[in-house]
């Protein structure tokens, strides 16, 4: 159903370019959208809409029925008599008869999108329903959901179509109060970059309109339209796992997530587990705050040690003691490359660990 605010801006619109004033009602007699307080007889109005006649004028106003395929949703009055009036008050009938079509249409595509994202439809229904809603099924799709760290700001869905102009092969839909979720046609050869600077795009846009803290994730493409709920779980797990390892960056796709998908997907007892293991009763937390520097920075240099002690603004040797004594408190020696995995691994399931625990609360 059409807004009656999209209604208020229609005969508005109308009204400041024909110099005549409107009111739209349902078929009840109950005001929808008016330009003045012209009229208000709902028994005159109830008797019309019994009337066969589709236009008629009673007590000097035009009046106009509005259907919605075949079905009677609107009266329009129009003030004033004459043909002029007529003439005009048909157009402006047939003007929201329109915006009716093309509002029921946009309302049936996004709920087709909605079921599909969420796996709510039948193979056969996918492809009968794109059929009759004009939708390509055999094109390159990607799926985007957009975030921002208060929760989903009010306007965020309207902002989103509105960068997105309106494109009828481009959908902006939401189906929680969390996110906002895009699915964008892509052209034959379009490659990750062109898909990481769409996302970038659309950050920058929704920044400058002040929507805070966004963060946007993408899922892999997807050629068929019923693969299309695959790329929106990709790029869910991609939000997610985001936030645990990748917490800095505002754009992240479901292919660079690497081994912290894998991690995302492990059960809390078996991370538990994993860290008795490898560390006993400690936890890499515990280590103190140079040593955990030392760590990272190892890691950052793809385990140079000369590169780590320049960076650290240390000597070699120094670097080489702080890694000797961690070899012996961890038995895990991180210029091995082996053990150097093993540590990075048990770092990424602690801070896991920590993350679902912190979630729960």
């Amino acid at each position: 159903m059409i807004s009656n605010q999209i209604l208020q801006n229609t005969i508005d619109g109308l009204k400041s370019i024909t110099r005549v004033e409107f009111c739209v009602m349902d078929v009840d007699g109950k005001e929808a959208a008016s330009t003045t307080d012209m009229y208000s007889n709902a028994q005159v109005v109830a008797e019309f809409v019994a009337s066969p006649a589709d236009s008629q004028v009673i007590q000097s106003y035009q009046f106009f029925k509005i259907y919605d395929e075949q079905q009677l949703e609107y009266v329009l009055v129009a003030g004033g008599t004459g043909e002029d009036v007529y003439v005009i008050g048909k157009m402006a009938a047939f003007q929201i008869q329109n915006l009716l079509v093309a509002y029921k249409e946009r309302f049936d595509k996004d709920n087709f999108i909605k079921n599909l994202l969420l796996d709510n439809l039948l193979l056969v229904d996918i492809y009968n329903r794109s059929k009759k809603l004009h939708i390509q099924t055999d094109v390159p799709r990607v799926v985007m959901v957009t975030e921002c760290g208060r929760g989903r700001e009010s306007n965020i869905l309207e902002l989103t179509r509105t960068y997105f102009n309106g494109s009828s092969r481009d959908f902006a839909t939401e189906v929680d109060e969390a996110s906002v979720i895009v699915v964008k046609e892509l052209a034959e050869g379009d490659t990750l970059e062109e898909i990481d600077r769409t996302a970038k795009q659309l950050w920058a846009f929704l920044k400058k309109e002040g929507i805070l803290d966004v963060r946007i994730a993408y899922g892999t493409v997807v050629q068929e339209i019923k693969e299309v709920s695959r790329s929106y779980k990709e790029a869910k797990m991609a939000l997610d796992v985001g936030r645990i390892f990748f917490d800095e960056r505002e754009i992240i796709a479901y292919s660079e997530l690497g081994i912290g998908r894998l991690i995302y997907q492990l059960p809390i007892p078996l991370c538990r587990m994993f860290i008795q293991e490898i560390f006993g009763g400690r936890s890499p937390d515990d280590f103190d705050e140079e040593t955990l520097t030392t760590i990272h920075k190892f890691f950052e240099n793809s385990l140079n040690v000369s590169e780590t002690s320049r960076q650290l603004f240390i000597h070699r040797n120094t670097l080489v003691y702080r890694l000797d004594k961690l070899q012996k408190s961890t038995g895990l020696d991180l210029r091995i490359f082996e053990d150097a995995i093993t540590f990075k691994i048990a770092l990424m399931v602690v801070k896991y660990m920590k993350y679902m625990e912190n979630s729960s609360y």
